[in-house]
């Protein structure tokens, strides 16, 4: 029973009102998430509870750290413009004995559910993705004026493609799992792609691209929709929130909603850039951002996409060849299918290059 599991938990935190029904969301690939019902008289509040992944969050402290940091500059900044904050910023419920953290077996938090919103895991209609364009942008945007410097690192080298390289390059060698042979094909690609993956932290060593706060996990699911305008209400998921480029969160954000299927879909015939989607995402982010991403920032848009999409591809394929430590899988070669779809995504945005470059220069 999902009650035995929390049970022992759900007393150190600060919920309000007596303990209803939990549900657990299996949308996520990292963290362990609990939908939590309290009901308070004639009310009922509702909770998200959620395990943090220790393998992939080394330090939760720090991550809370960073979170607690993010959600009070954005609430200072949206209350600075008359906004009421109740649903568009993430509100951690602390524990009885005031932390952000219970630590019992693990490393719990909970924050206030976001009610009457949905976060999608696909586009249902055309706005949702325009919407969820400017969501990122207005992130970026309030964020502006926060040190990045300021933030602790939760995960050192997260979309450093270049250290990455190595890593699966070391994958390759040491094959732990005894996939390798099979791979050849796939480990070529990488190797083909290898420079143009370096490009943003070349630029980033150098100067070219500032350093920014950056969301780094952009799926359309990690903005909250209001249910009934499908207006954007509020980012979540904060866990990767780190200093990088802004071209990581737009590339990534095109490459999970404008793609014409799954992240995991089989049949690599299925799978293209959606150029309308694209362009209304990128028409949502841009009414936000413009004015304080570089020119530059701008004109590399297109290549955030493909960096970020290969990345990917690499990190699904070193973790299928490491044996799958790092993403939950639902079957043997769910990690191998979900680098292929990645990998084929990737080759239809090489293919519209042109298209793309043009949609930014005369937006």
């Amino acid at each position: 029973m999902l009650y035995n599991q929390i049970k022992h938990i759900l007393p150190h935190f600060c919920f309000e009102g007596v303990y209803e029904s939990a549900e657990e969301l299996h949308s996520g690939n990292i963290n362990n998430t609990y939908h939590l019902f309290y009901r308070d008289g004639e009310k009922v509040n509702q909770y998200i509870l959620q395990n943090i992944n220790t393998y992939v969050f080394h330090d939760p402290h720090a991550v809370m750290d960073n979170i607690e940091k993010i959600t009070r500059h954005l609430r200072r900044r949206l209350k600075a413009e008359g906004v009421d904050t109740t649903r568009r910023v993430l509100k951690i419920i602390p524990t009885h004995e005031g932390d952000n953290l219970h630590v019992s077996g693990g490393y719990w938090r909970a924050y206030r559910y976001i009610d009457n919103a949905t976060g999608y895991d696909a586009v249902t209609r055309p706005k949702q993705f325009e919407e969820a364009g400017r969501a990122f942008g207005e992130f970026q945007k309030l964020l502006c004026d926060f040190p990045a410097q300021d933030l602790h690192v939760t995960i050192p080298d997260f979309h450093n493609t270049t250290k990455r390289f190595y890593k699966f390059v070391q994958a390759v060698s040491e094959d732990k799992a005894g996939r390798v042979a099979a791979l050849e094909p796939e480990i070529e690609f990488m190797f083909e792609r290898r420079r143009a993956m370096g490009t943003i932290v070349r630029e980033l060593d150098s100067g070219k691209l500032p350093l920014r706060v950056t969301h780094n996990d952009t799926k359309i699911n990690n903005v909250m929709i209001d249910n009934e305008t499908d207006r954007a209400l509020c980012v979540i998921d904060l866990d990767t929130v780190m200093p990088g480029s802004a071209l990581y969160d737009y590339g990534d954000a095109i490459r999970f909603g404008a793609s014409t299927a799954a992240e995991d879909e089989a049949d690599l015939s299925k799978i293209s850039l959606d150029m309308d989607k694209f362009a209304l995402f990128t028409r949502g982010f841009l009414s936000e951002v413009d004015g304080f991403l570089t020119p530059h920032e701008i004109e590399l848009l297109p290549l955030g996409m493909k960096v970020i999409t290969c990345e990917l591809a690499m990190r699904f394929l070193t973790d299928y060849i490491e044996g799958d430590m790092y993403f939950k899988v639902k079957s043997p070669t769910h990690n191998l299918v979900r680098a292929r779809a990645q990998m084929r995504l990737l080759e239809d945005m090489e293919a519209k290059t042109e298209k793309l470059e043009r949609f930014i220069r005369y937006r």
